[in-house]
């Protein structure tokens, strides 16, 4: 399967059977992903071999005003979109078979976590997985080690809050904070 068919399969996709050929895709996808993260959490690289790797990690353009401190980690790797002016900061984990979108000037704190599968409720069918794309806006800040769970889609401007579990949309040019996130205030 090629990148832009698994990119467009896993955007009109909402079950994949365990076992399907696009399961084995994302097996494929993987071990890819661990080759080359852990030639980039291996040993220090300067800011443009970080960004080579993760144009092949991602198979996709990168912005030279991207930045990122390792390590980072991938299941996949093939389904992240990055805009400009983007910073990883270390020890961030993403889920990115269902899709992750980050937009311009976005933060993301230390060991921040993004997913985007859940696996069937029915555990006749446990294998068998959810994909919700995760889409993070314009000029958002991510706070150290917070969780974005499958399907969220934070707001241009937003703020989430050091260790934040994020189950929900969250409105631009809010604060949100909490085990649920839940919306502090507005900037």
């Amino acid at each position: 399967m090629t990148i832009e068919t698994f990119r467009r399969t896993m955007a009109e996709t909402k079950y994949i059977p365990a076992g399907s050929e696009l399961h084995l895709a994302f097996h494929a996808f993987s071990q890819e992903a661990l080759k080359i993260t852990a030639k980039l959490n291996g040993q220090y690289h300067t800011p443009d071999e970080v960004r080579q790797m993760m144009a092949e990690l991602t198979a996709s353009e990168i912005d030279e005003t991207f930045g990122m401190f390792p390590p980072f980690y991938t299941d996949c790797g093939k389904n992240i979109k990055l805009g400009k002016r983007v910073f990883i900061n270390a020890g961030c984990q993403f889920q990115d078979q269902g899709g992750i979108e980050i937009g311009d000037d976005v933060l993301i704190g230390p060991q921040t976590i993004i997913a985007t599968l859940n696996h069937d409720p029915n555990s006749e069918k446990r294998g068998g997985m959810i994909p919700k794309p995760v889409k993070i806006g314009n000029k958002v800040w991510l706070g150290a080690r917070v969780t974005i769970c499958p399907g969220v889609t934070i707001g241009e401007g937003a703020i989430v809050g050091a260790g934040a579990v994020v189950t929900k949309d969250v409105t631009p040019r809010t604060v949100v904070a909490g085990v649920p996130a839940r919306i502090f205030r507005t900037v």
